[in-house]
């Protein structure tokens, strides 16, 4: 059941606010399409952009910036460089889309994602980094982490699924585990997604609204809203005792979507020392035409109809 929002305490200024932050969530969704077809067309023409002058400077962007992210995974196949990258923060603060464009373009044996699901009972009586380390990166490898072992400082702290001592081993530990993968050889960068209040309850309101969302929206999300001071105050602790030398924090400002996006991808560019890597040159072997084959049909109940 949708959760429904209660219109008869915004003023008329309040409501087309409202559905102009649902316009631009709906655009921001059409954008992934529109985002993929000029990069096919090499953004040659623009066509509706001209009235989003920062659409087209973000399109074009986008494209140069992951032309360089190929770059640096032809690099790190090629040096056997190992890169984890962890992605944090609130609920709807743009961790998935900033994923989402960084990963379009690369090869996913190269590049993956990791998205754990909570853990299963098993899990729960384990170290409690063990089921991370499986995740981790061999040689010429990049992990995106949609979420992290920080879930213990976030979530899990806000909505009391660990207890107090958990939690402060948590912090004694998460320094030396880190320090122990940078010193193995793994490039760790962590980024934090950093929205506002009044951008958060926007981004719920819309996802509350279109039902391609609404699925995103979950009990534990909705009460993630209600805490909110909670999570601002979890969030400044780890960033305090978290930030190491070995692997720093970084905040990314994500109000703006697009531009957080941008940002983060250069940023996380200038991380990695790549370099460009020289591919052979490609040539088309010649096709092999045998006198004796004859191609056979396919039947017709095979073939999927043409609807479009």
């Amino acid at each position: 059941m949708t959760p429904e929002i209660d219109t008869d305490t915004l003023s008329i200024a309040d409501r087309e606010r409202e559905r102009e932050r649902m316009r631009l969530e709906i655009m921001d969704d059409l954008d992934e399409e529109i985002e993929l077809e000029l990069q096919e067309e090499g953004l040659e023409s623009g066509v509706g952009l001209s009235r989003h002058s920062f659409r087209r400077t973000y399109f074009r962007e986008l494209v140069r910036l992951q032309s360089e992210l190929v770059k640096m995974q032809d690099w790190v196949q090629e040096t056997g460089y190992r890169l984890v990258v962890l992605f944090e923060g609130r609920d709807a603060a743009g961790k998935g889309g900033a994923i989402k464009r960084i990963t379009q373009r690369l090869n996913p044996r190269i590049c993956r994602v990791a998205a754990l699901p909570a853990p299963t009972n098993r899990e729960k009586t384990q170290w409690y980094f063990q089921r991370y380390v499986a995740q981790l990166p061999a040689a010429g490898e990049i992990v995106l982490f949609d979420r992290s072992w920080y879930n213990r400082a976030g979530v899990e702290r806000v909505m009391d699924f660990c207890t107090e001592d958990e939690y402060e081993e948590f912090f004694r530990s998460v320094p030396e585990f880190e320090r122990m993968l940078v010193r193995s050889g793994i490039k760790v960068v962590k980024y934090w997604f950093s929205i506002t209040d009044d951008e958060q309850e926007a981004r719920f309101r819309a996802r509350m609204e279109d039902p391609l969302k609404q699925w995103k929206l979950s009990p534990m999300d909705l009460e993630s809203r209600r805490r909110w001071e909670r999570y601002t105050r979890a969030k400044e602790v780890m960033l305090e005792r978290s930030s190491i030398e070995e692997a720093p924090w970084w905040v990314v400002q994500a109000v703006d979507k697009k531009r957080a996006r941008l940002n983060c991808i250069h940023h996380l560019l200038a991380q990695v020392p790549y370099e460009p890597v020289t591919r052979p040159e490609v040539v088309l072997p010649p096709r092999e035409y045998n006198a004796d084959y004859v191609r056979q049909p396919t039947p017709e109940s095979m073939i999927v109809p043409e609807i479009y």
